[in-house]
């Protein structure tokens, strides 16, 4: 194989990728040709956050996507902050995870330095911060977008707040949904929910969420009763973060899927 020629006011000069590009070759093109990158970033899906009576439910989805394909069928998209505050990411699961180690590092850090936790909006500010910090990578296509939720002592109630990738903070007053089933589970949420739910019919209706959006988007992974994995659900109040208990997921599942096939036999 000989050396490429190039008339003078055609050579690309140092440039490999100006060489490369001379010769018809994409200096970006991914290893063998193809439309992937040349890893598979894994992706995290939907999550969701519904406020009721005593506070905040938040639920999450478990599966992770590269591409087409299921990476992983039992991501923790959903973790607690700290004691009365959780977090759940939808995007690049590996930054996102990270992210989540260290905001709960930065908020243990501040209670211990100063002796009192931080305040609800203070933590949804420092989150918002640490998104925006993200942006560079965010701008080559490793996205995170988190949903935070809390009950606030001062206020006496559960809110929730939501963010863009540039950093963005908002406050959602009811209910909200993100990830690429989010529009879906948003939908199933607003036709559900009324003011001061109570525990049991608003965990219902998170888990109802996550079934329609798995039921229209492939990346969202419902329940596996055959593998025994079910989304992840907690609830934010007065008392703290408490991860609901698995059987009690599964059980809402199995009656959700029960109702939908006893109305599916009677149409």
């Amino acid at each position: 194989m000989t050396l490429p020629r190039f008339p003078p006011g055609q050579d690309p000069g140092p440039s490999f990728t100006g060489l490369l590009q001379h010769v018809g070759r994409d200096p970006f093109a991914p290893p063998g040709g193809g439309s992937q990158p040349g890893f598979a970033d894994r992706h995290a899906t939907t999550i969701v956050a519904v406020t009721y009576s005593d506070g905040v439910v938040m639920a999450a989805d478990r599966r992770a996507t590269a591409g087409s394909s299921i990476a992983q069928r039992d991501v923790q998209k959903l973790h607690p902050a700290d004691r009365h505050s959780g977090i759940a990411i939808a995007g690049s699961a590996g930054f996102g995870l990270e992210l989540i180690r260290l905001f709960q590092l930065q908020l243990e850090h501040y209670e211990k330095s100063e002796g009192v936790a931080l305040s609800l909006e203070g933590k949804a500010n420092q989150l918002a911060s640490m998104v925006r910090q993200h942006l560079g990578l965010a701008m080559q296509g490793f996205v995170v977008v988190p949903l935070f939720a809390g009950y606030d002592v001062r206020r006496r109630a559960g809110r929730i707040f939501t963010y863009d990738p540039t950093g963005g903070r908002y406050e959602e007053t009811d209910f909200h949904a993100d990830g690429s089933g989010g529009r879906d589970a948003r939908t199933t949420v607003k036709l559900g929910w009324t003011p001061s739910m109570a525990r049991e019919d608003t965990i219902e209706l998170a888990v109802q969420a996550l079934y329609e959006a798995a039921d229209e988007d492939s990346a969202t992974g419902g329940p596996d009763a055959v593998r025994g994995i079910y989304p992840t659900v907690a609830t934010i109040t007065t008392e703290g973060f408490t991860m609901v208990e698995e059987p009690e997921v599964a059980e809402r599942f199995a009656s959700l899927i029960t109702r939908m096939t006893e109305r599916g036999a009677r149409r």
